[in-house]
């Protein structure tokens, strides 16, 4: 979960990061970095990071007053917005309030959470499994545990007053996982990224669990623990490492002998769209996808500008993406055939006639919007592929998990294809 988060190009990505260095000064009491960390999650990542906020302005507060906080807040909000809102409002040649259009939009617009991503309330719990596995049921447990621990006195020492000098409360720490939880467990739109600011927070928790359970240990077994117990209370984070890094290997190998071919197809895409580049320098090329689409990993990938990705007609209904326009005041002109309700915009689609080079998997069902382009040999040739996992026709677990041996017996794959068009030649034109 950590390295998949922390690995993507995404404002929640950053809004994580900026969560990390809040959390950290928080609990050394440099409270202006803290507040400063959570302002630029929420202003230049996600504003939705202001929740995690929350308990270090409620400790900001009742420790140090609601003025020292005030102040805190309007400076770096201050040196934070001004700035955005006078970049953006140049660039869009309007007044805009990044973070304010982000809430206004997803909360209260006209689709809302249900227009699109709607999951079942189980999503988040499978999902957090796979990423985390024993450490996100841990993490669950950690208030709980941690409240089991002050009432039965375990500790050798009363914990310390909540106060300016004192560090802050455990049970305060851990509330910021709890509050992100209750909000987006409970909205109809679920998706993986949603949960990347508190992914660090889940591993804060569980280790809170795992040193209360080795105290409580410690307690139970004080009187025998030097000559029968005590290598239960020493070994027992081991265990519980060893078990969690088992898992997350075998979760690591699986997605990346599953999934690893879309990158894979694409480095070849480049390597090719450099010879070709060579041998035709007055030429465009479209690179098309269609079923495809959201699994297009960057222009990175495309050598220039005269390499450009196109969309086909898929069963995808809904609107995909439309670039900035191409002349030096793109950003300023707001393009044509947009929607805000995630409806079909028929005006991305080229005729698949026009495509240079296509890619595509053959899953083997093939419709009226989806044929089986690898098999139309007269109109493609296949310059690469790769194997992908085929979900629907494997097993859930060792497609989740690797089990040398096992896996591959219970799990399917087909081809991950890049095509290119046998009528090249004669469908380029000089620029």
């Amino acid at each position: 979960g950590m390295f998949i988060s922390c690995a993507a190009y995404l404002p929640s990505t950053f809004a994580m990061y900026m969560v990390m260095l809040a959390m950290g000064a928080w609990f050394q009491n440099d409270m202006m970095k803290a507040v400063g960390a959570i302002a630029a999650a929420t202003l230049l990542g996600w504003p939705f990071a202001a929740a995690i906020g929350l308990p270090i302005a409620v400790d900001i507060m009742y420790r140090f007053g609601v003025w020292h906080f005030a102040q805190l807040a309007a400076t770096w909000g201050a040196a934070i917005l001004i700035p955005q809102v006078a970049v953006d409002s140049f660039l869009y040649r309007s007044v805009v309030v990044a973070p304010l259009n982000i809430v206004l939009y997803n909360v209260f617009g006209e689709g809302g959470p249900d227009l699109y991503g709607v999951e079942p309330w189980t999503y988040y719990f499978v999902n957090g499994f796979l990423n985390f596995n024993l450490v996100f049921l841990l993490a669950f447990l950690a208030l709980p545990v941690w409240g089991l621990r002050s009432l039965l006195g375990q500790h050798r020492q009363r914990s310390p007053k909540w106060s300016a000098s004192n560090p802050v409360p455990v049970w305060l720490a851990l509330t910021p996982l709890y509050i992100w939880v209750l909000i987006f467990f409970t909205r109809p739109h679920k998706e993986e990224r949603f949960l990347f600011p508190v992914y660090p927070l889940f591993c804060l928790a569980a280790a809170v669990v795992v040193v209360v359970v080795q105290e409580l240990l410690t307690a139970a077994f004080y009187q025998w623990r030097k000559l029968r117990f005590g290598w239960l209370i020493t070994s027992s984070a081991v265990a519980i490492t060893v078990f969690y890094t088992a898992i997350s290997v075998s979760r690591g190998v699986a997605v990346y002998r599953g999934y690893h071919a879309p990158l894979d197809v694409y480095s070849h895409l480049y390597k090719h769209a450099i010879r070709q580049s060579d041998s035709h320098p007055n030429n465009l090329f479209n690179v098309c996808v269609g079923k495809e689409w959201y699994r297009f990993p960057s222009n990175f990938f495309l050598p220039d500008s005269r390499w450009r990705l196109r969309f086909i007609r898929s069963e995808f209904r809904g609107q995909l993406p439309q670039p900035y326009g191409s002349a030096w005041n793109g950003s300023w002109v707001i393009p044509p055939h947009m929607n805000d309700m995630n409806r079909e915009e028929t005006s991305r689609y080229i005729p698949v006639n026009d495509c240079h080079y296509l890619v595509d998997v053959d899953l083997g069902t093939p419709t009226q919007r989806e044929p089986r382009y690898s098999e139309q040999t007269k109109r493609w040739k296949i310059i690469a592929s790769e194997p992908f996992l085929d979900a629907s026709r494997s097993h859930p677990f060792f497609r989740a998990f690797y089990i040398p041996y096992m896996s591959d017996q219970h799990t399917s794959y087909v081809n991950y294809t890049l095509l290119q068009s046998t009528l090249l030649e004669k469908s380029l034109r000089p620029t």
